[in-house]
Formats: structure tokens, sequence, C-alpha cells
């Protein structure tokens, strides 16, 4: 299912606003950009538009940006596991990636040859965060033969030292697809633990790595937006903790729950996850009601029209792999992708 997103932005059917610059687009955040604030904005996005004609760029979204990015200028958009397939096929000589660092790592082990801009080096990850190369090397040493499988939310010299990489999307398949009794599954510890539930017979060692967003939610939260909202559909995302996802309807990827949306349209539904996942996905259905709470990713935030019509102008900032580690770092990324996940 974690494929479905990673397209290119699709129209959303809104009737434009006559007067407006870039009624078409505005027709597609109407329900979260208010009318008075969209003047401002629209400049950047024109700005946008051409730079990409000119300099022959793509941009690549994940699930968590604002809407007035995710559909007015990103060419596609997807979760983690979406995003690295389809860099691998993106027919430019700039990707401009619109979201965090490691994502726009991938990018670049993906396509060496081209640019890779990321609008803010600040936009990092708490995960990514959590790990060095030297402790993996470490986790080797004390489990001599173990494979190890790490989270694309890493750092690339984190990746070169490990066997293969998973998303939230695909954790499940390529640990099975290891067939190994013992599986490393680092850094974080949530997915890891939730992984576990579904594979009991294969033995899963973890690493005490969070997502700031995700670890913040508690089975409370949930229970108190089942007392307010009888009959509301919880979806949670797998860097939960084991306790929230347990007292969820279902849990999966970012992709995977805006397929579960729209295939099961549920009246009510909570996604307990980043903000602007229930965003952009109500943007494409007004007639389901997204309930919060949500936590926002300081990270994701960090992008904007602005700085991503700034990296345009400026060829900034350009995102590269030290040669010494990046073909490791890209073998892990490849093991990956070549598990197929059904």
């Amino acid at each position: 299912m974690e494929d479905a997103m990673a397209a290119t932005v699709a129209p959303v059917s809104r009737t434009p606003i006559p007067g407006l610059p870039l009624p078409d687009l505005y027709a597609r955040v109407s329900r979260h950009v208010p009318a008075i604030e969209w003047p401002a904005l629209a400049p950047d996005i024109e700005a946008i538009l051409r730079l990409k004609r000119e300099r022959n760029a793509v941009i690549l979204a994940h699930n968590y940006q604002a809407p007035e990015i995710f559909h007015t200028v990103a060419d596609i958009v997807g979760d983690s596991l979406a995003l690295a397939r389809e860099a691998v096929n993106v027919d430019a000589d700039v990707i401009v990636l619109a979201g965090v660092h490691f994502m726009a790592e991938t990018a670049k082990l993906l396509n060496p040859s081209k640019t890779v801009l990321i609008p803010d080096m600040g936009a990092g990850c708490s995960l990514a965060d959590s790990i060095t190369a030297a402790d993996v090397r470490g986790l080797r040493a004390k489990y001599p033969g173990v494979p190890i499988v790490t989270y694309v939310n890493t750092s690339a010299a984190v990746k070169a030292e490990s066997d293969l990489c998973c998303t939230s999307g695909n954790a499940v398949a390529v640990v099975k697809s290891l067939n190994a009794p013992r599986v490393l599954m680092i850094p974080d510890e949530f997915l890891a633990q939730n992984v576990q539930a579904e594979i009991p017979e294969v033995e899963i060692l973890t690493w005490a790595g969070h997502c700031e967003v995700h670890e913040r939610f508690t089975p409370a939260d949930i229970r108190d937006v089942r007392d307010s909202y009888p009959g509301v559909t919880v979806i949670a995302h797998p860097e939960c903790p084991p306790d929230v996802v347990a007292e969820s309807d279902f849990s999966g990827s970012t992709a995977m729950m805006m397929d579960f949306v729209v295939e099961k349209r549920p009246k009510q539904v909570v996604l307990v996850t980043e903000c602007s996942m229930a965003d952009n996905i109500a943007a494409q259905n007004p007639d389901i009601e997204f309930i919060k709470p949500c936590n926002m990713c300081p990270h994701m935030k960090r992008m904007s029209l602005a700085n991503i019509r700034r990296s345009l102008e400026t060829m900034t900032h350009e995102v590269t792999v030290d040669p010494a580690l990046a073909d490791r770092a890209r073998a892990a990324v490849e093991r990956m992708l070549q598990v197929r996940t059904r």
C-alpha cells in the first residue's frame, strides 16, 4: 500500500475563487489556507514553478509537509519508502527534498550524479541523532553474526555500517526476508517492538532511539478521544509506543494511513502522528472529519515556500555523501528496495 502516494500530486476538485492569484492551485488548499493569506504565498509558488522549469528540477515532499507545499509545488509526495523508490526514477538534474536531512542523503545515495538540495540544513531528526556509526560497530561486535536492519531515519554513515535498511512501511517484510532467528533492528525502539509483535518467531534486539513526535502520544490520549468522539477510527504510526498502537484500530506508515482512510472512508478519524498528515488527506477528502490530537515535527516545519524558492534560486544547500561510505550506504538502501512488501 505504501506505493499509492508515490506519484505526481493530483489536483483537488474544488471550485477556484475568482480574483485570487493562481486560483486553481488555491482551490487545492482552500480548506487550510485562508484566502486573505494566499496573495502572500502566491509569488513564492509562481517563482518555484518557474525555477523548476529553468533548473530542470523536481521537488520530493514528505507526507508531513504543510499543505501549501504538498499540494502546490511538490512533484512527488509520499512516505520515506515511496520517496526512496521514486528518487531512483527521477528524470531531472536537480532534486529538492522538502523533508529532513536523512531523506536528502538517501536521495543523493540513489542519484549520485544529480544535485540534491535541502532548503534548510537544520532539518534534522531525533532518530538519526540517536545513533552513530561507532554505535553500530559496537553492536556488531557485541552480537557477531546477527544481521542489522537500520531504519532509513539515520545518517548515511550509519546506513553504511548496516546490512540493509527498512522503513515503517516495509519493516516486517524486511525482517522476514532475512530468514534469521535473531535480528538487530535500530534505532527506533518502538518500531522494533511493534514489528516484534507481528513476528513473534524472530527475536528482535532493539536500540533506545525514539521519534520526538510519536513518543509523546499515550494510551490516555487515545481513550480521551474515544470518550469524546464515540465510534471514531484511530490510526497510529508504528513509531508510537506499543501500548498506543494497541489502543488503535490500525497502525501503518504514513502512506498506509492515507490508503486506509481513502479506502475505508471512516466518518471520523484520528491520525496519531504529525499534524500535517491530517491536513493533507483532508484537502482531498472533505467528507471525512479529522479529529486531532496530533504533534508537530519541528524539523519538517523548517521547510517553507520561501526557503524552497531560495534553495532553487541559489542552489543551496547541496547535500553530499562521503565517497568513502557512499557505496556501502547505497547498497543497504538498494537491498531494502529489492524486498517485496506484498
